[in-house]
């Protein structure tokens, strides 16, 4: 896949994530979540197209991306629990019978650990990639 591909992935993933920020700043729980969510996305997905012949598939479900792309297997176990827990405020947010109690479960402190787990996992998912992409020392032999 191509590089630029990855990028746009990357960028608007980054972009999600300082969106969140703003949103704690101004006290805005609900897409503070969203956000994190949003930006873990489509870190797997820049994961994915960096790393496999085929597009990433139109999911919010950030197991089956991770596990698509083989990041599943290699997650920590609070890293499943983390995904698993924010792949709840993609869907659910959107819906008004679920809006009102997904936002008084939130509050700053959950909120903040959110994005600090956000943070720290779509970095090892970047470094992940750097990892699975970095050339290796034998096909540098063999190509001189």
């Amino acid at each position: 896949m191509e590089e630029r591909t990855v990028e746009y992935w990357l960028d608007i993933a980054q972009y999600d994530l300082d969106t969140a920020e703003a949103m704690w700043q101004t006290k805005r729980w609900l897409y503070v979540a969203f956000m994190c969510h949003q930006s873990i996305e489509k870190t797997l997905k820049a994961y994915w197209s960096g790393t496999r012949e085929d597009s990433p598939p139109y999911t919010h479900n950030h197991k089956r991306l991770a596990d698509g792309c083989g990041l599943y297997q290699r997650m920590s176990a609070e890293q499943r629990r983390f995904i698993e827990t924010i792949t709840n405020y993609n869907i659910e947010a959107r819906y008004p019978e679920d809006r009102a109690d997904i936002a008084r479960s939130l509050t700053p402190k959950t909120c903040r650990y959110f994005i600090d787990e956000t943070k720290e996992l779509t970095k090892w998912i970047r470094d992940e990639y750097s990892a699975a992409t970095k050339p290796s020392a034998s096909s540098d032999a063999t190509s001189k």
